[in-house]
């Protein structure tokens, strides 16, 4: 069971990013929603966007809604955070995960998901 999280890195305010998180056969097959969390420094671990793997319904936070866009490749184990309009406020280490639940109300919290990656860093500064 593995998630490993990559594409994070140092860009401009207003500068984009895409995030890739690939996952273990077994752990995306064994999956119905893929889901992005970000920790800031100093803060508790929240919720970005969830993508349900077989009928691609999509979940945004209302902080990144019409900017980050989440996505997946099922033929290629991966789910997808494009990020655009980077503000510094979006500065956060950025965490993939995987759900087997098929209920949605859980997919905005922590307790919803059951897979962890590691983490990739995320800074927007000029």
């Amino acid at each position: 069971v593995q998630l490993q999280a990559s594409g994070g890195g140092l860009v401009q305010p207003g500068g984009s990013l895409r995030l890739s998180c690939a996952a273990s056969g077994r752990t995306f097959s064994s999956s119905n929603a893929m889901g992005w969390f970000r920790q800031a420094p100093g803060k508790e671990r929240e919720f970005v966007a969830a993508i349900r793997r077989s009928i691609g319904i999509t979940y945004y936070a209302d902080s990144v809604k019409g900017r980050f866009t989440i996505s997946r490749d099922n033929a290629k184990n991966t789910v997808y955070l494009q990020m655009n309009s980077l503000k510094a406020e979006d500065t956060a280490v950025y965490y993939c995960c995987a759900a087997r639940t098929s209920y949605s109300t859980t997919y905005y919290s922590t307790g919803g998901y059951d897979y962890w990656g590691q983490g990739t860093q995320v800074t927007v500064s000029s």
